[in-house]
């Protein structure tokens, strides 16, 4: 099967932060699980680097806006190696590439008759990127931006016809695996229920002009949102299709990933309006295939408060990956944040879950099991045929709680079997014991791949050499 999965693309407003890493790595868990089954995976991440607030943060920083994406750009770049990610692309908006997808897409939606210029005054949030209407204020404020002030504009924009396509939106959302979790789909459809108002996809370039040119209207720089949605297709070389390949699909990524394969997009919880709706209404316009699945993931707090530089409260991933070890925060991430919920962690909690679990957990089983299998082993078990389990329902802290299961019965098999005292005494039952647990181990390097990828290769070089490895959790 080919698979196409993709993250959203981060603001390069600010440092990436815990949110955007959890999101990052539960979509690499899942690329490598699917690869492991013998799937054919592309998956994509990348940046997203236009509109006001970039433009006004890059004044602010006494910086020319590319210069200011092109550093942040690199920030975020950073995570591949800190996280151990295994994406096959990163897109940026303001990549040549991109460039020329997002204008195909503004002439195929404007050929479509769903562009249309009016003159419009309305609420602008600039955190939001958005216009805010009077419905979606909070005693005059944007829910999500409390703090900051909403801008009234009134200029010429061009629109697009969101409310053209109520029907077909809840015709595409009948299904029920259209958006993981159940509750996020019917927050999408009552949300369509409510009513769609047409929206602004373009400002004035007088005003703004760090964006993407519209097509045929040199005074007009695209909407931040609607330039960047269409990187999910970008990234795989769209405008391409099976024709431009003299009938090869297999040479165009978009024809054999996002038509023929099964597409995937991993997005926070605040993002069903934009990827579940304006998206999917986008493609339906340009006459692509809607997304086949977004799973939408929560939001982790810190000590039940929002995490904010002013509470002194954010939690910086490549920090943790600085004390703790890259597979320590993929384990974090996975086993100890809820998947679709919110989730509280606090500095305090993370060193607890480090100590518990990977030092005096699973390291400390690795340890004594090959340490026994070294001494009293004449030989590696024999290879086992490689095995994988899948992520079911998208449920990563259950998949890695059975893992742990694992480990914890093998600790406790060690306990009370003590395999240590057998084979003194009678040294062929003791080995028969002490290689059960090293196959037990075996198992768990196999299943933790696409959780803990360098982990996992650490316990199987360790089977493989029947040596007990270097600490693989160093006490802090």
């Amino acid at each position: 099967m080919n698979r196409y999965i993709t993250t959203t693309l981060p603001y390069v407003n600010a440092d990436p932060h815990i949110g955007f890493a959890l999101e990052i790595v539960q979509a690499d868990a899942l690329a490598r699980a699917w690869r492991a089954q013998g799937d054919e995976v592309f998956f994509t991440t990348g940046t997203d680097e236009h509109g006001q607030k970039i433009f006004e943060a890059a004044a602010k920083a006494g910086q020319e806006p590319q210069a200011y994406v092109d550093h942040y750009a690199d920030e975020f770049g950073k995570l591949k190696v800190a996280l151990d990610l295994s994406y096959d692309a990163f897109i940026r908006t303001t990549s040549p590439q991109h460039i020329v997808a997002a204008q195909e897409m503004w002439r195929r939606c404007e050929a479509k008759g769903d562009i249309y210029k009016k003159t419009y005054s309305g609420l602008y949030c600039v955190g939001c990127e958005a216009f805010k209407t009077e419905k979606e204020c909070v005693e005059g404020k944007c829910p999500l931006h409390p703090n900051a002030e909403l801008q009234e504009i009134s200029e010429e924009n061009y629109f697009f016809k969101f409310s053209k396509y109520a029907e077909p939106l809840l015709a595409y959302l009948e299904r029920p695996d259209t958006i993981i979790p159940e509750w996020r789909r019917t927050e999408a459809v009552n949300f369509v229920k409510g009513g769609l108002e047409d929206f602004s996809i373009s400002r004035e370039k007088a005003r703004l002009s760090w964006g993407i040119p519209v097509p045929g209207d040199e005074s007009q720089v695209m909407y931040v949102w609607f330039d960047a949605l269409t990187s999910y297709i970008s990234t795989l070389g769209w405008p391409c299709s099976a024709e431009a390949t003299q009938g090869k699909p297999e040479e165009c990524l978009f024809e054999k990933f996002w038509v023929q394969g099964t597409t995937l997009q991993v997005a926070g919880k605040d993002q069903v309006r934009f990827q579940s709706l304006i998206w999917q209404a986008m493609l339906m316009s340009a006459d692509i295939k809607n997304t086949d699945t977004v799973f939408y993931h929560g939001f982790i707090t810190s000590g039940g408060q929002k995490m904010s530089k002013s509470l002194g409260n954010v939690i910086n991933p490549l920090d943790l990956v600085q004390k703790y070890g890259t597979d320590a925060v993929r384990y974090l991430l996975l086993r100890h944040v809820s998947p679709a919920e919110d989730s509280d962690l606090t500095l305090e909690a993370i060193h607890d879950h480090y100590t518990a679990h990977l030092v005096n957990g699973l390291g400390n089983v690795v340890a004594r099991v090959m340490q026994l299998a070294e001494k009293n082993l004449p030989a590696p078990i024999p290879p086992l045929e490689s095995t994988h389990e899948p992520v079911i329902d998208y449920r990563f802290n259950d998949a890695m709680d059975r893992i742990w299961s694992r480990v914890s019965d093998i600790d406790q098999a060690v306990a009370e079997q003590k395999p240590f005292e057998v084979v003194k005494t009678s040294p062929e039952e003791g080995q028969a014991m002490i290689a059960t647990l090293v196959r037990q181990l075996q198992v768990i390097g196999m299943v933790l791949s696409p959780y803990m990828p360098a982990t996992s290769e650490k316990i199987l070089r360790a089977v493989k050499e029947n040596k007990k490895p270097e600490n693989l959790f160093p006490r802090i």
